[in-house]
């Protein structure tokens, strides 16, 4: 179906009927002008045969011309369905206090920033990605999207804060993966979260309700644990011993049927989201045809040039 973008340039149509309102009563003026020689035989003999309705065909494809580039001038278009693709990954980092441990150089929180940003270089280009830090609390610093370096930037400027609160952080990531514009595709998209810690949930919900609410989302949660369990921190000017939580991380990637990690790597994170397909939605774009109306217009103009030349060797 045609709508047109600036539908008020169809005012120009105007002076173009009136132009052809012109014509045709100039046509029925000369008509009765000739009439008004009452000898036809006489006419007939010594006036040659007239070209009948030839005579009006370059007129007709000139009018026709104007108004298809009066018509153009409103911008015409046509609902076209764009594919959109809709697979989304979530990263969340965990930005507690015991990420400051340096038992994995330079420390555990600059090793989880390294292994993000190169995940989201070899990410496809396709999928939307999103970042959430959690500490205390989970919070969505970059909605799902596919500007990179948004995402980026964020992540280089992650900071620390005090407790842990990996259950939270899944559920932030399942509302973000629910705000993805549904496009025309059915259910949430195809997703994945990737969850970077070095383990122990001090705040918030479980992680055994999270991973319960993602399982239920048939969301995978691949996790990734950074530290060892030598690792120490400094916490208001005491030395405390920040073991790496593993038991916890491998079983919410396996209750979710992702994947854990105990040391990140491009090669590993490409598991993440090798397998995730993708969910194709439409979203209905107009698509501008002016150019096929001024195309008509000008092979219409040539046609009124032509039949003229032919007929009356006049242009026009």
């Amino acid at each position: 179906m045609i709508r047109f973008m600036q539908p008020w340039w169809l005012l120009t149509l105007l002076p173009v009927l009136a132009l052809a309102a012109c014509y045709v009563w100039r046509q029925r003026h000369r008509r009765a002008y000739a009439m008004r020689f009452t000898n036809v035989e006489l006419l007939r003999t010594v006036a040659p045969k007239g070209l009948g309705w030839r005579r009006h065909a370059a007129a007709t494809a000139l009018l026709l011309a104007l108004v298809a580039l009066a018509t153009g001038m409103a911008r015409p278009a046509v609902d076209t369905r764009e594919p959109l693709e809709r697979a989304t990954v979530m990263l969340a980092i965990d930005v507690s206090l015991s990420m400051q441990a340096d038992d994995v150089a330079p420390n555990r929180l600059e090793a989880a920033q390294e292994a993000a940003k190169q995940f989201v270089g070899e990410l496809p280009a396709s999928y939307n990605l999103g970042l959430v830090s959690f500490a205390k609390s989970a919070n969505v610093l970059v909605p799902p999207t596919k500007d990179r370096d948004a995402v980026t930037t964020a992540i280089d400027g992650l900071t620390l804060a005090e407790s842990t609160a990996t259950g939270e952080a899944v559920f932030t990531c399942l509302e973000a993966i629910r705000s993805v514009p549904a496009d025309g595709a059915a259910g949430i998209p195809p997703a994945r979260i990737v969850l970077l810690s070095d383990g122990y949930r001090t705040a918030g919900r479980s992680v055994e309700e999270a991973a319960a609410a993602a399982q239920a989302a048939n969301v995978p949660v691949s996790t990734i644990a950074f530290g060892t369990d030598s690792g120490q921190v400094d916490i208001n000017g005491q030395p405390q011993r920040v073991p790496v939580d593993r038991l916890a991380l491998a079983d919410l990637a396996k209750t979710t049927e992702g994947y854990f990690y105990e040391a990140a790597s491009v090669s590993e994170l490409k598991q993440v989201y090798q397998d995730m397909g993708s969910s194709i939605g439409f979203r209905t774009e107009p698509r501008e045809i002016t150019q096929w109306y001024a195309g008509v217009a000008l092979l219409l103009a040539l046609c009124a040039g032509g039949l003229s030349l032919l007929w009356t060797s006049r242009l026009l």
